[in-house]
């Protein structure tokens, strides 16, 4: 694939996206489709919830051709059915509400099935440790990063700005690497997507994901990231999505050393603790936007075969924008 033609897709990807989320402001509002405000909202105005239909459906489009005209295996095609099966499952959620246990038997279903085209995952420790423990790692890791994207869905443009940036970063360290160019093609047509419904939903977002988007963006940036990892670019991998990582997993567990029942809608991840003393929506989303460009040129780093200088660096970038979000 040409970077022209992986170009054109990404900005395909863009259009369809931005369309698509204009669109559904006036479909999803006149059918009641709506968040509403609560004790644990981040917005004070009832807005359509749902735009993640437009996101998922331009960034699957554009995979698809992205995977005809590199000629991808049969099997990876298993990826896009099961993002489109968890964008339906997810929809459901937004209108009537699921169990958890639906919705998360839904995430191991789609996450089983898709790395089932992922045979080199196998191989991601080596020869140290049997493939069936490194399938068992990469399933609970992959499930993990769909609910925390989905957690990390709390304020106008963060989630958006999240998937741009694995999505460039990804394409850099990809063309930098020398990998397949069907990867750094995808990573070009998600951050595309992702940037098209960041327009709508900049605060004052006029359009919010909804489940239907953040699910289905979070096991696609986690699929990305896998793939970069089976690759043997583990640490670019890491490096990444470390800043909505950092923040998810250190709020959970610290929650749950606080007895709290973590599976509850909560406000107290460092972005929302920022928002809740005064930055605005915008601040957070351009801070966490800083800190992601810095994990860029870290993975980036890391890419070059300077792996654990890029690391440091990446640690240092994600501690700093926690204590100012924590202290904001």
């Amino acid at each position: 694939m040409t970077i022209s033609t992986a170009i054109v897709l990404a900005v395909s990807a863009g259009l369809m996206s931005w369309l698509g989320a204009w669109r559904l402001i006036q479909v999803l509002g006149d059918r009641g489709v709506l968040d509403r405000p609560n004790e644990r909202s981040s917005h004070a105005v009832p807005t359509p919830r749902g735009g993640g239909i437009a996101v998922v459906c331009a960034i699957l489009i554009a995979w698809a051709a992205i995977m005809l005209m590199t000629g991808a295996p049969h099997q990876r095609w298993a990826v896009l059915a099961a993002a489109l099966g968890l964008a339906l499952l997810s929809w459901r959620d937004d209108v009537q509400g699921l169990p958890v246990r639906v919705r998360l038997g839904g995430h191991v279903l789609a996450v089983i099935a898709a790395l089932w085209s992922m045979p080199g995952v196998g191989e991601l420790f080596g020869q140290w440790l049997p493939a069936w423990f490194a399938f068992a790692v990469a399933a609970g890791a992959w499930v993990w990063f769909v609910n925390l994207f989905n957690f990390m869905d709390g304020i106008d443009g963060i989630a958006g700005g999240e998937a741009l940036s694995i999505g460039l970063g990804l394409a850099a360290v990809a063309a930098l690497a020398g990998l397949d160019p069907s990867l750094w093609a995808m990573g070009l047509a998600l951050a595309a997507a992702s940037f098209g419904f960041l327009l709508w939903n900049w605060q004052p977002a006029r359009i919010f994901l909804g489940d239907v988007g953040s699910v289905p963006l979070g096991f696609l940036a986690g699929y990305l990231l896998l793939r970069l990892a089976e690759s043997g670019q583990w640490a670019a991998a890491l490096i990444l999505p470390l800043y909505f990582l950092a923040d998810a997993t250190i709020t959970l567990a610290l929650r749950a050393l606080g007895g709290e029942r973590v599976w509850l809608a909560h406000k107290r991840h460092f972005y929302q603790r920022a928002v809740a003393r005064g930055m605005s929506h915008a601040q957070v989303a351009a801070l966490t936007l800083a800190a992601n460009a810095a994990l860029i040129g870290a993975a980036a780093v890391a890419a070059m075969g300077m792996v654990w200088l890029g690391l440091l660096a990446a640690a240092a970038a994600v501690a700093v924008a926690l204590y100012i979000l924590g202290r904001a």
